[in-house]
């Protein structure tokens, strides 16, 4: 490294790359979370009902404002249906429409409030966008995907947990970028 700053052409072939593995791991994310709640029995955290996908699905929520800041809403959107295609093959017809109707709503509304937070703090964007997203969520997966509300408040703490872990590792690589560049 010569450290000198790299041209446009570098700089955004760099953005390219990123954008693509956080594509991935957002379209990684939502297969999982299908996957997983269609295949594998339901946690039980005390008197809570987790369903299986869960922290896969909280995870989403942040890599969808990962996506947005590498591709925007473009390339947010693109990955949705992407990740909603592979869901359909993977997952039961049922987990898959619940899925379908309860990311649309989510990340719809996880992006607006992202967007609006944005401009103030990168990391309370991620976090406000996130409480909105896990919350509505939940709210319509659950019941579409299993008959049921028993598991809303479940599905709320695990994609909370999700939310912390993710928030925690942004805050760490955040804190890493700066070490570095000092």
């Amino acid at each position: 490294m010569t450290g000198l700053p790299r041209s446009r052409a570098e700089a955004g072939h760099g953005l390219r790359w990123s954008g693509l593995a956080v594509s991935a791991a957002y379209v990684g994310s939502v297969v999982m979370a299908n996957w997983a709640s269609t295949h594998w029995a339901a946690l039980l955290v005390g008197s809570l009902i987790v369903p299986a996908g869960t922290l896969w699905a909280g995870v989403t929520l942040t890599l969808r404002d990962l996506l947005h800041e590498a591709l925007g809403t473009s390339g947010v959107l693109a990955a949705i249906v992407v990740g909603a295609w592979l869901s359909w093959s993977l997952a039961s017809p049922q987990i898959a429409v619940a899925s379908v109707v309860a990311f649309a709503v989510s990340e719809c509304l996880d992006s607006v409030i992202y967007g609006r937070i944005r401009v103030r703090s990168r990391l309370g964007a991620v976090v406000g966008s996130n409480v909105v997203g896990l919350v509505s969520d939940s709210v319509l997966f659950v019941p579409l995907a299993f008959g049921s509300f028993a598991a809303v408040p479940g599905q709320i703490l695990g994609k909370t947990v999700a939310t912390v872990l993710t928030v925690a590792a942004l805050l760490a690589a955040k804190l890493a970028r700066r070490a570095v560049s000092r």
